[in-house]
C-alpha cells in the first residue's frame, strides 16, 4: 500500500483543487470543498493522520494512486 503520511491539510486541499474541487467555505480548522454533488471536508492540520487522509479520499471518491499522482 502506498505511503499516506506527511501531507498537510493545505497540500491536500491544493491537490483536490487540481482534480476539480472548489473551496466552498472555511470555518475554524476545517475547509469544505465541493465538486458536483460530492462534498469533502479537510482539516487544516500541519500533518494529517493516514486514517484521516484515507477518509478524505473516500469522501472525494479518489483512489490513493489518483491522489499520489497529482
Amino acid at each position: 500500500m502506498p505511503e499516506l503520511s506527511g501531507f498537510s491539510g493545505k497540500e491536500v486541499i491544493s491537490i483536490l483543487i487540481a482534480v476539480g474541487f472548489t473551496v466552498k467555505r472555511t470555518r475554524g480548522s476545517h475547509t469544505v470543498l465541493r465538486r458536483g454533488n460530492v462534498v469533502c471536508v479537510v482539516p487544516l492540520h500541519s500533518e494529517l493522520a493516514p486514517g484521516t487522509l484515507r477518509s478524505v479520499l473516500r469522501q472525494a471518491g479518489l483512489s490513493i494512486e489518483e491522489f499520489l499522482n497529482k
